[in-house]
């Protein structure tokens, strides 16, 4: 494997956000979500302070490779957490090298230090390498998602 630094972004990471978030706006294909309107330094210092947002960036040298943002949730039913992978990318000249498994393994050796029982992810149907990633890795469940309209 090449020598990738997986580094997870902290109260000072403002301008590695930035270009996180421009590797996902072209990786994911969506300028307006991910570039339309930057958190600015005063938000991201404070997200990126709290310990349930999780945000990893796969680095070579200053170069965003890849990177993938997750937030830990408490539960009520149990006194236990959960992890959910939000967002994750790899730049299209990266993929196939490794990078999004070592982020998941990262990602998976964090939320067992802060006592998640799980990490889980939504993937889109069509998107095979996603499915095909999170099949090896995981256990497949069918659900449906709905986004509900703010009244």
């Amino acid at each position: 494997m090449r020598p990738i630094t997986l580094h997870r972004l902290g109260p000072d990471d403002h301008a590695l956000l930035l270009r996180l978030n421009a590797m996902f706006a072209e990786a994911f294909g969506d300028d307006e979500t991910y570039r339309g309107a930057p958190p600015d330094e005063a938000w991201a210092r404070e997200a990126l302070g709290r310990p349930n947002v999780i945000a990893l960036a796969a680095l070579d040298g200053e170069a965003v490779l890849g990177g993938l943002v997750a937030y830990e949730l408490d539960k009520l039913e149990r006194r236990r957490r959960e992890v959910y992978l939000y967002d994750l990318a790899v730049a299209e000249s990266q993929r196939r090298q490794g990078i999004a498994t070592r982020l998941i393994d990262h990602l998976r050796a964090i939320a067992r230090e802060r006592g998640a029982w799980v990490v889980y992810v939504q993937a889109d149907y069509g998107d095979e390498p996603a499915i095909a990633l999170y099949t090896k890795l995981g256990v497949r469940e069918d659900v449906m998602h709905f986004d509900l309209r703010m009244a």
